[in-house]
């Protein structure tokens, strides 16, 4: 016998004929390693323990003196995608992004380094604005780093960062507080932050192409 539970996830999905939705991400996105954070933003949940929106409520709060470091990245070359897995009940997402930085120098190299060997979290901002979620506090983040230095006069380099997410929503929504090294996005969020990792000022986060 099947239990009849509340229905409070269920909804229509409204759309106005005109209405933009712009493609792509913005040019900087943004990235720190699982271990320097220390409280995650939660996903809302009913009485019945159901997720009810994917998007995080709160912010990230990082330990001591850790902060998002950024990547500037070629936005027409870069890619979201999110697809289910599993089977039954236990379906999950599996969240993916492709990021393009556009050189091959020493800087880009040696966050290979870090990146390739690290359990990540990224940051991306869409067009109009938003802020997503690559990674998950349940599961590890695959984080791969490709560089490509070209053919030819007429050839292009670039340095590719592949991660790979399950999560239990397509990339969450995120518009909490992201602590950089050049300031905090939507600092108006309040968050008890342990140490002072909160720099001031404000950056507007990504510029836009």
């Amino acid at each position: 016998m099947n239990t009849t539970c509340p229905n409070k996830i269920q909804r229509s999905l409204d759309w106005c004929e005109g209405t933009p939705e712009y493609a792509g991400i913005k040019r900087r996105i943004f990235y720190i390693a699982k271990s320097f954070i220390a409280k995650w933003p939660t996903l809302a949940k009913d009485t019945d323990g159901r997720i009810t929106a994917a998007k995080y409520v709160g912010s990230f709060v990082l330990a001591a003196d850790a902060s998002w470091k950024h990547i500037d990245v070629l936005s027409d070359k870069c890619q979201v995608t999110s697809e289910a897995q599993g089977e039954g009940n236990s379906q999950t997402q599996l969240n993916k992004l492709v990021a393009v930085h556009p050189s091959v120098g020493e800087e880009a190299s040696s966050a290979a380094l870090f990146i390739n060997n690290s359990d990540n979290v990224f940051l991306v901002e869409d067009m109009n604005g938003r802020f997503r979620v690559i990674g998950s506090d349940r599961w590890m983040t695959k984080s791969t780093v490709s560089q490509d230095m070209g053919q030819g006069a007429a050839g292009s380099a670039s340095t590719t960062i592949n991660a790979e997410a399950s999560d239990v929503a397509p990339a969450p929504f995120y518009d909490g507080q992201i602590v950089t090294e050049n300031g905090t996005i939507n600092e108006d969020e309040e968050e008890e932050n342990p140490g002072d990792n909160n720099p001031g000022g404000n950056n507007p986060g990504g510029d836009e192409d």
